[in-house]
């Protein structure tokens, strides 16, 4: 049996900070927020998955934890694009070819 692609669900980037990266560095979330120089209630919208982490929040996570905005963004892209494949369908669009 194959899986298909788009039926894994994709990480979102709250995710891996409530679920790896917190607990690894062992502060407070009210540190780690202040830390990032945002408040609490956006730190707990991104780990509870309420909200994205935009280019300037993956900047801020990147710094913070050293491996760069890269990964958030990715994580991000990943994430959005998994949940618009479970509610847009896109059978009925044509692909065009290039005319020749």
């Amino acid at each position: 049996m194959t899986l298909r692609h788009e039926s894994i669900a994709a990480m979102h980037p709250g995710e891996m900070l409530r679920e790896d990266i917190l607990p690894a560095l062992g502060k407070p979330k009210s540190e780690i927020a202040a830390s990032l120089g945002i408040s609490r209630q956006t730190l707990y919208d991104i780990l509870d998955e309420k909200q994205g982490v935009t280019a300037e929040m993956a900047l801020r996570l990147g710094k913070l934890c050293g491996n760069g905005p890269d990964l958030w963004l990715n994580l991000q892209r990943s994430y959005d694009l998994w949940k618009a494949r479970q509610t847009v369908d896109v059978s009925a669009i044509p692909t065009l070819q290039a005319a020749e």
